[in-house]
């Protein structure tokens, strides 16, 4: 049984601080175009209409969460079949390594329409190794720590990595639009925010170094018997494809909430309330912050009253206070400064409390031998659909304006589609096979 594993001290601190590392690293590769979504859109997707040029770099962004679940067909069974440190090194390092090979290319004004198809070529290639990280970083731990801490890691990994990769993005983009100010960022302070995704990309082969395999993926290698050969084939199959599609609907929901408040921040507080990059970047530091706490104490809610109680409150919560809390955005402009704080730090919180106990959720939902295939597909698969919708608001939107409508309409629609699948849910706390 799951519960006979008793790794040691140092193998659970080991592989909790390398799941946490490997995410933040390569959120921080991903999110990077988020901070510099207005250049990127004027460089690679230039137009008349300033929202289709920034509904463009949002695009660039989604195609890349469109290959995470291609990523996690490849990953998801490596990691089943293979291990999930071997997944975890060669997905890390792929990712950091197409984000810089990003800030190398050339632009629109220089190659015309060949520079956004090199950009997109590069993006793709990128989402299919964040697809295959998720498949190593979301089960290593969680299949290492004691069953008491495991929604709290679930937040700390999924959410406190994301919000430490947030963070990272957030104090590259405040240090970089600080050397390169006014048009030097649109000359060569995006390639430099582009050319930082390496150094996370090294620094974890060092970290993965000290980290050993999930115990009960090595208990399962001893039982040769319960090793699955085709666990892609296995998580479609009939007694796993209503799981999927339940947590498909929570994932998507979910993942549309985080990716309309922490992803669509950065370029709100710019196009809508005025801020100055570097001051905008000042307030991204501080919500990146604050996710950390809501994860946390989400995460660890769910070993008290249960994974599906804990979404069913998060989602009713999230219902009322996400869009008052936009609207209420929408009307400050840059003056208002101390007020767009509190109203960024209280979006930023509520849009990533509502993920923190997924990871857990969904590895309670795949026995050990397709842990990892349904897990990534399960994760990649609703975070691409929340990922898209950024696109969807921007163009449906059709002038700055009325960004803020559209947001909260996306919004209340993604919470209903949680709050149904969350319903439809079993609870699954203490079932780890």
């Amino acid at each position: 049984m799951a519960t006979a594993v008793a790794p040691t001290r140092r193998q659970v601190w080991a592989a909790g601080f390398a799941s946490i590392a490997a995410w933040s690293f390569d959120l921080f590769d991903l999110f990077l175009i988020l901070f510099v979504a207005p250049t990127i859109g004027a460089l690679f997707f230039p137009s008349k209409v300033p929202t289709l040029s920034l509904a463009g770099a949002y695009a660039s962004f989604a195609v890349t969460l469109i290959m995470r679940p291609v990523g996690a067909a490849i990953f998801g069974p490596y990691a089943d079949r293979y291990g999930r440190k071997r997944a975890m090194t060669t997905a890390v390092f792929g990712v950091g390594l197409a984000t810089a090979l990003l800030g190398t290319l050339p632009t629109v004004p220089q190659v015309g329409l060949a520079a956004a198809a090199l950009f997109i070529a590069l993006r793709l290639i990128q989402g299919v190794f964040v697809g295959g990280v998720v498949a190593s970083t979301h089960t290593l731990t969680t299949e290492t720590i004691a069953p008491r801490w495991r929604g709290l890691m679930s937040g700390l990994i999924g959410g406190g990595g994301a919000s430490i990769g947030a963070l990272l993005a957030s104090l590259a983009f405040y240090a970089v639009s600080s050397l390169f100010p006014g048009p030097a960022f649109a000359t060569w302070g995006w390639r430099v925010m582009f050319f930082t995704g390496i150094v996370g990309a090294i620094f974890s082969f060092f970290i993965f170094e000290a980290v050993e395999e999930s115990p009960l993926w090595t208990q399962l290698q001893a039982r040769k018997e319960k090793i699955q050969r085709a666990p892609l084939r296995a998580v479609f199959s009939r007694p796993y494809l209503r799981v999927v599609l339940v947590n498909l609907m929570i994932v998507a929901g979910a993942g549309t909430q985080y990716y309309l408040t922490s992803g669509y921040l950065p370029s709100f507080l710019v196009v809508i309330n005025g801020l100055p990059r570097p001051v905008a970047g000042q307030v991204l530091i501080w919500t990146s912050l604050i996710v950390i706490l809501a994860v946390a104490i989400f995460g660890q809610l769910s070993e008290m009253i249960g994974r599906r109680n804990t979404f069913l409150l998060m989602g009713s919560v999230n219902l009322i206070l996400i869009p008052l809390g936009y609207l209420q955005l929408a009307r400050l402009q840059a003056g208002a400064f101390g007020a767009i704080v509190g109203s960024a730090l209280l979006l930023a919180f509520l849009g990533n409390m509502a993920y923190a106990p997924i990871l857990v959720f969904l590895n309670e939902r795949f026995p050990t031998a397709i842990r990892a295939s349904g897990t990534a597909l399960s994760w990649n698969i609703g975070f691409a659909i929340g990922g898209i919708v950024p696109t969807f608001v921007t163009l449906a939107s059709r002038s700055i304006q009325r960004i803020p409508v559209s947001l909260v309409s996306f919004l209340v629609a993604a919470i209903v589609l949680y709050l149904i699948g969350s319903a439809l849910s079993p609870e699954t706390r203490g079932r780890f096979e």
